[in-house]
């Protein structure tokens, strides 16, 4: 084992069980014999050819840091696919610094960064990647979730309950905008737990463009429609991912638009629920409605929780499996775990042949989990202008005539699923 050194990398944003990771294969691989190093920040520094990146890990040092969030290694988006000469860099101190194995910690841009790792080094260097992400948009199998993800859900449900308490007591509206880039796991799974009035993931407009102007009208159908219930209050769930389904144009609306190093649009610097607040509000005043909406974004106090023990669990296997499939030989592939049992994915079978990238598992539309929680959620549907009766309270709600309120609200059930049949 003497000419065999693993370097422990995290790139993208925190998740919690980062650490539990880093611990459970530091540990794996030092009973072995084989010496780690951790590096710090990413791959930021190693483009750099900066090899005190790298410092040594020891069982003493991670044996419990697995409790905790954030990561000891820091992270950075950095992304040396952009530029050969900065892989050249990153492999080379890896070679130079004797590291024979590369295990990565992150999404679907640190494992599209570990690809090019893999086929820069040409077998010198032998990479596996762990999979994480609150997002949940890895390429896994539907029932196979990203580490990080039920913890960030558990944190956020238990901030959705305290806001639904508030809106109940203060009679008014909030708008959680929720993490989520192109799909919309997190924030589905935060709002169907929680019960939330309703929700928006950018699935549901089947991969067409979207204009601010019909999701304004889903948030003002949906209060007309609670209001018709004898409630005012309620919260709305918006994955923040439905900003990539508006209009480049329409989307400059929403502040100025930044990227990443990965060429991804800044959604945490767009203002949608701002936005959408405001506009819903100037709708409802048209209509004689007045109604306190806040908007809150629910992103950031998620991803370094401490994990609960089911992301602890999960992420210690993880952890443990990648590092011995490394050391057994094994590379190019993410690491999984399937009916308990580990299952190496190839990188390449991850790759979308259109656009070069690594594919992104959406919520499936179509899925009786997602039917389920469309039933459970207020907001304007198909049967509603179906039975005359609901249509003429909502009519009288509105505080518009039945042929305003068809031709403004009824377009939105274009969109709704079919209703989900069991037998």
């Amino acid at each position: 084992m003497d000419d065999q050194r693993l370097a422990i990398l995290v790139g993208g944003g925190p998740a919690p069980g980062i650490n539990s990771v880093i611990a459970a294969a530091t540990i794996r691989a030092r009973l072995r014999g084989v010496e780690v190093v951790g590096v710090h920040q990413g791959f930021e520094r190693l483009m750099a050819a900066d090899d005190s990146s790298l410092r040594p890990l020891a069982i003493d040092r991670v044996s419990r840091i697995h409790f905790r969030g954030g990561s000891v290694l820091g992270t950075s988006r950095a992304n040396p696919t952009r530029d050969e000469a900065a892989m050249d860099r990153v492999v080379e101190t890896l070679k130079k610094a004797g590291v024979s194995m590369l295990l990565t910690i992150g999404g679907d841009d640190t494992a599209f960064s570990a690809r090019g790792v893999s086929l820069a080094a040409s077998g010198a260097i032998r990479v596996a990647h762990v999979p994480k992400t609150i997002d949940n948009d890895l390429d896994l199998p539907q029932n196979i979730n990203t580490f990080g993800y039920e913890t960030a859900r558990s944190v956020g449900v238990g901030i959705v309950q305290n806001l639904m308490v508030d809106a109940k007591t203060t009679g008014r509206w909030y708008f959680v905008v929720a993490m989520g880039r192109k799909a919309g796991h997190l924030a589905l799974g935060i709002g169907k737990a929680a019960g939330a009035t309703l929700t928006v993931i950018p699935e549901e407009f089947n991969g067409d463009r979207v204009t601010l102007d019909e999701l304004a009208d889903v948030l003002t159908g949906s209060i007309i429609k609670r209001r018709s219930l004898g409630r005012d209050d309620g919260v709305a769930v918006i994955a923040e991912g439905v900003c990539l389904s508006i209009d480049p144009e329409e989307l400059q609306t929403l502040g100025h638009v930044q990227l990443d190093a990965h060429d991804h649009v800044r959604l945490s610097e767009l203002d949608l629920g701002r936005v959408l607040q405001r506009e819903v509000e100037r709708r409802l005043a048209e209509l004689g409605h007045s109604s306190t909406i806040v908007s809150k974004d629910l992103g950031y106090e998620l991803r370094s929780a401490d994990p609960i023990p089911m992301d602890l669990e999960y992420t210690r296997d993880l952890g443990y499996c990648g590092s011995r499939y490394l050391m057994q030989g094994g590379t190019g592939s993410m690491v999984s775990l399937q009916e308990g049992r580990f299952v190496p994915i190839p990188f390449e079978e991850l790759m979308d042949s259109e656009t070069g990238s690594m594919r992104v598992r959406l919520v499936d539309v179509r899925s009786a989990r997602y039917a389920i929680a469309r039933r459970y959620m207020i907001r304007i549907r198909r049967d509603d202008f179906d039975n005359p009766k609901t249509l003429a309270k909502l009519v009288a709600t509105s505080g518009c005539d039945e042929k305003t309120f068809r031709s403004r609200f009824e377009p939105l059930t274009d969109r709704e699923p079919p209703p989900l049949q069991l037998i």
